[in-house]
């Protein structure tokens, strides 16, 4: 392998689009998000290249003062208020959630009313909403 040639090559490509490793600024972060919405047309194709961009943009996310506030939020969420954002994203009222049991149930857990969500319910609404488990503690 020629690391003389891949070099050259890299330097050549991250001089034309820098945030592909490092988004610096807003502009950057444009670009970032236009280039992954081509990407993901090919996704498979296109993994290598998705997955180094992705860092790059969620680093950004995670530490640009546009997004503080909203991080902040998303770091004040409780499982039951995670479970009401998505209940709300996916139009599902007390009665759609089987994971957790009864409407009764999930309206006690939603309402603070000495229930919590258990290790089961959130497996179980992880799978169905298909994110972290982390999200609910």
């Amino acid at each position: 392998m020629k690391f003389a040639t891949i070099r050259i090559k890299a330097n050549g490509q991250l001089g034309e689009a820098g945030f592909l490793m490092h988004i610096s600024n807003e502009a950057d972060y444009g670009q970032a998000l236009a280039l992954m919405d081509e990407l993901v047309d090919a996704y498979e194709a296109n993994r290598p290249l998705i997955e180094l961009l992705a860092r790059s943009i969620e680093h950004w996310e995670d530490n640009a003062e546009e997004f503080a506030g909203f991080n902040a939020l998303v770091a004040a969420l409780d499982g039951e208020a995670t479970l009401k954002v998505l209940m709300e994203q996916h139009g599902l009222g007390v009665a759609d959630l089987p994971e957790i049991g009864s409407k009764s149930l999930v309206s006690k857990i939603l309402n603070g009313k000495g229930r919590t969500l258990t290790k089961n319910h959130i497996v179980a609404l992880s799978a169905r909403f298909e994110v972290s488990p982390g999200i609910f503690f």
